[in-house]
């Protein structure tokens, strides 16, 4: 039986694409590249900055000091953090009906903080979900379970009894390592619906409501 669902915040419960997109095509704009659109970025989201850059920078990356650019990108996207963010179609009332079963939610993101807690702030359905563990709460991140426990320890939840969501391959691995039960979102930004399946997660879930009934 679920006591808690676990969260993966970007491709999960937030549409942040077009904010970090912008992010992109701003750095890349500095530096007098060409701009990349939505359908170039968005599968990249999930990988962290690194991967962003290398959509838009391509095989040209290696010109240039990466952690300048990285910083660049971090600086224009944490002043526009959430212009464009919002929850996908149907977060907002499974949220709900999670709340109505009395099935704790916790978000557990490789974000970091100071990018986490204001995006947070600024998303209604969100900002009042209290367990939120970042990518630098600890020493390490997903693929490693330890910050899933965490996350299960703060709700005073056992872990075997908590389903993480997320739409990376590393957080199927993670959960899967921390004892969870593993529930790919295949509405967010995964490469491709047949390697988000190869992923063997435990649910393959084609939109947020579809959860309820596995619960």
């Amino acid at each position: 039986m679920t006591q808690a669902v676990i969260f993966d915040l970007d491709g999960t419960l937030l549409d942040t694409s077009d904010d970090l997109g912008a992010a992109l095509n701003h750095v890349l704009q500095q530096h007098a590249m060409a701009q990349v659109s939505r359908a170039e970025y968005s599968p990249a989201i999930s990988n962290g900055v690194k991967a962003l850059l290398e959509v838009g920078f391509g095989d040209q990356l290696s010109k240039f000091d990466f952690s300048t650019l990285k910083q660049q990108l971090l600086d224009y996207y944490a002043q526009h953090i959430a212009v464009y963010s919002r929850c996908f179609k149907g977060i907002e009332p499974l949220l709900h009906t999670l709340q109505s079963r009395e099935i704790k939610i916790a978000i557990m993101t490789n974000k970091p903080t100071f990018l986490t807690m204001p995006l947070l702030a600024q998303i209604g359905p969100l900002k009042n979900i209290e367990v939120v563990v970042c990518g630098d709460t600890l020493e390490v991140a997903k693929p490693h379970p330890e910050p899933l426990l965490l996350a299960a320890e703060r709700l005073d939840v056992d872990p075997t009894k908590c389903t993480y969501v997320g739409d990376a391959e590393r957080d199927i691995a993670a959960a899967k390592a921390a004892g969870m039960r593993s529930a790919a979102a295949l509405w967010g930004f995964i490469p491709s619906l047949e390697e988000a399946q190869s992923w063997s997660a435990d649910l393959n879930l084609t939109n947020p409501e579809s959860l309820i009934s596995y619960i």
